[in-house]
């Protein structure tokens, strides 16, 4: 996976983390895809391959464990807590924070070692701007 197809992964895995992806998710990483610059570049068409690899690896048994591989060759360790923070943004995007997703959350936290204390802050962050009024 290129740098980009890790984190389009990323926000694929926390999205179906409960077994389906919900529109306003969907709609999140194609918007997140579409203007973010580290996406500058990327064929947004990639996306749904990156998700049908997602979809494959969580039909296998070491799937999970498979894709945080891939995840980890592919991303820069400078692009981390991006990737935390987008997978963030896409779990509190529908406003519900389903159990799944939450413990998707900390299984990507854990395994690309985002320090506690700036993942606080990033999901602080990420919750802050999907209020809804």
């Amino acid at each position: 996976l290129s740098a980009q197809d890790a984190l389009v992964a990323v926000m694929v895995a926390v999205s179906a983390a409960d077994e389906q992806m919900r529109t306003s998710e969907l709609v999140a990483i194609t918007r997140i895809v579409g203007h973010l610059p580290v996406f500058g570049a990327y064929d947004a068409d990639r996306i749904r391959t990156v998700s049908q690899t997602v979809f494959d690896l969580f039909e296998e048994e070491d799937g999970l464990d498979a894709l945080f591989g891939l995840i980890r060759d592919g991303l820069p360790e400078r692009l981390r807590e991006t990737a935390y923070a987008l997978a963030c943004d896409v779990v509190a995007a529908d406003g519900k924070l389903l159990d799944m997703e939450l413990r998707m959350l900390e299984e990507v936290r854990e395994q690309l070692c985002i320090d506690r204390l700036h993942a606080a802050a990033i999901e602080w962050g990420a919750r802050v701007r999907h209020l809804k009024p």
